[in-house]
């Protein structure tokens, strides 16, 4: 995946000479997971630079240079290093084509890598897309796969909004085959990744592995579980998840963020209200426990698992009992 993030960023930039990409430590050492290494050697310090140490003034740089028709790409090095950078991004960054009324626009990417699973500390894995999904005016994206990070990214860069782009850490090792350039569906299309009757999985981003592997051990079980990949999540794919889940009577919505008025919890209340007839049990959701992100000994118990995912299968309302 990381490959494919900077097979897209490099792309973009022999495409366009308005693209930019700058944060800190991007340049000669290639970002803390090497996404952006050798952009400065083959582009110049010009197109690919480091910054100081200040989320705010990063994005708020980016900001100006996307009022006068630049193309940043901006990266913070942790999901939790970004809430300095936060008040630009809601009072500025989201706003401006509204306020004023369109001769403005802001075609810029802020690159979050989020998400646990890399033994990391806190402050450092950090589910922290809902304080972006709030935001009226912001793009949410966030990649699974190897072929989505690239096209995902692609779109985004060439997005005329801005658009907060979370990168699965713990996803970004991950491998598949993948010729590129490769462009998928546009973001704001959910990708189905395993098809099933008895059950709709919704996933996204570090959670759709999780999800897949949980929807094979539920088959051995004897049920069909459905696995959807939200891909985005503003905007929301609302007919393809509705239409999934009007053809199974069940969901599951499974995130690493914690529950509380979180993505999970919007995404479940628009399941019930748009599919609430079609329902044969209550919507759940399988996150993150509602405390900050523990040390790292911990965080198998903190993340949604396999086992969870089962359980709250199981806890599901099925004609006859399920084991799993």
């Amino acid at each position: 995946m990381v490959q494919a993030l900077n097979a897209a960023m490099r792309d973009a930039m022999a495409a366009d000479e308005s693209v930019l990409v700058f944060g800190e430590d991007v340049g000669a050492l290639g970002g803390v997971f090497r996404v952006t290494d050798g952009l400065t050697r083959d582009f110049g310090e010009d197109r690919c630079f480091d910054t100081p140490l200040a989320e705010s003034g990063i994005v708020g740089f980016a900001l100006g240079m996307a009022m006068e028709g630049f193309r940043p790409v901006v990266e913070m090095q942790f999901d939790a290093f970004a809430y300095p950078a936060f008040e630009q991004i809601a009072s500025h960054v989201a706003k401006m084509r509204n306020r004023t009324r369109g001769s403005v626009t802001v075609p810029m990417v802020i690159r979050i890598p989020y998400g646990g699973g890399i033994g990391g500390v806190e402050h450092h894995s950090d589910s922290s897309e809902s304080h972006y999904t709030h935001i009226p005016g912001l793009k949410v994206v966030t990649p699974a796969t190897v072929a989505d990070a690239y096209s995902l990214l692609r779109e985004a860069i060439d997005d005329p909004d801005p658009v907060v782009f979370m990168e699965p850490k713990k996803l970004y090792w991950s491998k598949a085959e993948v010729t590129l350039p490769v462009r998928t569906e546009r973001f704001g299309q959910a990708a189905l990744r395993r098809q099933g009757t008895d059950l709709t999985l919704l996933a996204y981003g570090p959670t759709v592995p999780v999800a897949l592997e949980a929807a094979e051990a539920a088959g051995e079980a004897g049920l069909d579980v459905e696995v959807l990949d939200l891909r985005s999540l503003v905007p929301l794919d609302d007919e393809t998840i509705a239409a999934s889940v009007r053809r199974t009577g069940r969901c599951v919505v499974v995130a690493e963020a914690t529950s509380y008025a979180g993505a999970a919890a919007e995404i479940a209340a628009r399941v019930q209200q748009e599919c609430f007839y079609s329902l044969d049990a209550p919507v759940l959701r399988v996150t993150g426990a509602g405390i900050p992100y523990p040390p790292p000994i911990l965080e198998d118990h903190y993340l949604p698992g396999v086992d969870r995912i089962l359980d709250a299968i199981a806890q599901l309302e099925w004609d006859e009992p399920v084991r799993l």
